[in-house]
Order: structure tokens, then C-alpha cells, then sequence
């Protein structure tokens, strides 16, 4: 840990002028936070120019969706627009943000019209933006693009490092990277034109600030996608608990939303837009409820893919074999279900 803050300070001294004078024990240091990479947030105990930051750091990261120019490029044009944080400083090693004072999203709050309403006025106006160099394919093929040379790679190749319990969940498992499979998440996208989409909205990634203003957070996954996703990501994780004392330090619970939830969140997003009539704008709602409800599986897949790189150096406690596993069962469950 020391080492970490170490380096964090280090470059922090680097890029700001005004800490170069300051010693390390006249900042606090937030415990890190991610999975494959770590932010870490810094704040000065007395008066610094900036007061606080939080820092990112990149390098090594290996499930990046988009090259690093591409990401760097999207992150400036979201801080242009107010929607992501203002950057101090962006290079191969490291982000520098700046520091939001506030706090992420329970699941339960995900719930209450109000903070739906304003997270309906942030995706509403990231889903307008269309950012420069972006690739051609959508999200999931990108992610399969990405992620299932990595699937295969640890499910296959690295399968004799797991217990004999977890070895034999990496059999049932390997099917995620098969064109079978890909073929089952292409049957569930809509046919509606993709929008730039955020695609990991879950409640972790949605800030409140002191001030009450809804921010969204990481943006590593944003690129062209439909807009459904991103509604749906953000009801589909609230079943999930984590940091559980109990091994495997995860459940999955039942849905606290329906239809009623999912359409609150749609028509705050659509008081954005213009219709010629009410009859107009209703049926956008049912269009986009109906794709909303068939795209809440894609959570399962998108975060079973994602673990999986995540099993051979977890850094945190849960175990990520039996995390996909259950995830990946998920969704071929409910992909039988709607297409029985």
C-alpha cells in the first residue's frame, strides 16, 4: 500500500506545481478501488492547488473495449460536455481527474424517481454526442472481439491453476467464448440504430454529489451500443450483493423492478426529446421498455466475460470462477426463456 501511495504522489508532484513543496503526510490517501486497474483519490489537509484529486492508473490495463487513443479521445470530449470529470492530466501511465465530493449509488436508491429522472438527463445527453474515431462495431462485438481470445486463454490454458470445484465450472464455462454463443448474443440486440452509449451503468458508476447533481462515472466501456443497454444495465446489477463475509463474497437476489421502475426511467429520458404527438412519444416508450426488458440478460454475459481475466490475480476476495459461472447460467437461462 505504502509503495502504491508512493507512486500515486510521486506523479501527483510531477503535474501539479503547487504540491511539489509538500510532503506526503499533509495529504489523505483513499484505500484503492477497482479491478483490473486501481483509482485512488487524494485530498491535501491544508490549502493546495488543486485541493483533490482522483488518480487513475492504466498501465497494464488489459480489457480496455477501445485502443488508448480512442479511450483518451472519448474521456476529453465527455469532460468538454460537463459529463465526465475535468482532466488534469492524461498520459499511458495515469489519469488525474478531477475530485468529485460525493457518493456512488446504493442499489436501493436506484430506485427513487428523483435520481432516476437526473440519471435520465445524463444518459439522455451522452447518448446525443457522437465523439470522433469511434470503431464501427458495437459494444458486444468489440467485447467478444476483446475478451474471449482472454476467455479461452484462462479457462483453457490456465485451467490447472483452479481447485478441482472451480476446474470443473471451467468446462461448463468454456462455451462463452464459442461462435454459438456469440450467435445467441447477437439474437438479442435490437434492431434500432446504435448511439454512443456509457455500457456499464450499474449503481457503482452513478454518483451523487454534495450538491445533489447525478454524475455517471468510468467511461473504459463507451462506444456504440443501443441505448436500451444502457437502461437496462442499471436495473440488472442491483440483484447482485457483494462483499459478503461468506464465501464465494457474492449472491444474486431476486428483481426489485418491473415494468413500472423501467418506465419511470424511460419517460424521464424521453421529457428530453420532441415528439409531433403523445401517440408518438408513447410508442417510443413501449419500443424502448420492450428492448429495455430483452437486453437486462446482456448484464450477465457482459460481467461473466469481464471476470474472467480477473481469476488468475483477483485483487479482491471474491472468487471470479464461480462469479461467471453463475452469471453465464444466468443468461443462457433467461436467453432459453425468451427464445424457447
Amino acid at each position: 500500500m505504502g509503495s502504491m501511495r508512493q507512486l500515486v504522489f510521486d506523479k501527483c508532484q510531477e503535474v501539479f506545481p503547487g504540491w511539489r513543496g509538500m510532503a506526503m503526510d499533509e495529504f489523505e490517501f483513499a484505500d484503492p478501488k477497482g479491478f483490473s486497474t486501481f483509482t485512488m483519490g487524494v485530498r491535501a489537509r491544508r490549502d493546495a492547488t488543486p485541493g483533490a484529486v482522483l488518480y487513475r492508473h492504466l498501465e497494464g490495463k488489459e480489457n480496455a473495449i477501445l485502443d488508448f487513443p480512442s479511450e483518451k479521445e472519448v474521456f476529453l470530449a465527455l469532460g468538454h460536455e460537463n459529463i465526465a470529470a475535468h482532466c488534469h492530466h492524461y498520459d499511458d501511465e495515469c489519469r488525474i481527474e478531477e475530485f468529485y465530493h460525493g457518493s456512488t449509488l446504493t442499489a436501493s436508491e436506484v430506485f427513487e424517481s428523483e435520481t432516476l429522472r437526473k440519471i435520465a438527463g445524463e444518459l439522455y445527453r451522452f447518448h446525443q454526442l457522437t465523439p470522433s474515431n469511434l470503431p464501427t462495431k458495437t459494444f458486444f462485438e468489440l467485447l467478444y472481439d476483446k475478451w474471449g481470445g482472454q476467455a479461452e486463454f484462462v479457462l483453457v490454458d490456465q485451467r490447472h491453476r483452479f481447485s478441482a470445484e472451480e476446474q470443473a465450472m471451467c468446462e461448463g464455462l468454456a462455451a462463452i467464448f464459442s461462435e454459438e454463443t456469440l450467435a445467441k448474443v447477437q439474437r438479442c440486440l435490437p434492431d434500432s440504430r446504435p448511439v454512443f452509449c456509457h455500457n456499464d451503468t450499474y449503481h457503482g458508476n452513478v454518483m451523487r454529489l454534495d450538491s445533489g447533481d447525478i454524475k455517471l462515472l468510468d467511461f473504459e466501456f463507451s462506444c456504440l451500443n443501443h441505448k436500451a443497454f444502457d437502461f437496462s444495465n442499471l436495473f440488472a446489477e442491483t440483484v447482485m450483493q457483494h462483499n459478503l463475509e461468506e464465501p464465494p463474497h457474492f449472491s444474486i437476489g431476486e428483481p426489485q423492478f418491473g415494468d413500472h421502475e423501467i418506465s419511470v426511467l424511460i419517460g424521464h429520458y424521453l421529457d428530453n426529446a420532441c415528439f409531433e404527438s403523445e401517440g408518438q412519444r408513447e410508442g417510443e416508450l413501449a419500443t424502448l421498455l420492450d428492448e429495455t426488458k430483452s437486453m437486462i440478460m446482456m448484464s450477465d454475459y457482459m460481467y461473466a466475460m469481464a471476470a474472467l481475466p480477473l481469476a488468475l490475480e483477483p485483487i479482491q476476495k471474491i472468487r471470479f470462477i464461480p462469479y461467471a459461472s453463475l452469471r453465464f447460467a444466468k443468461f443462457l437461462r433467461a436467453y432459453e426463456e425468451r427464445f424457447a
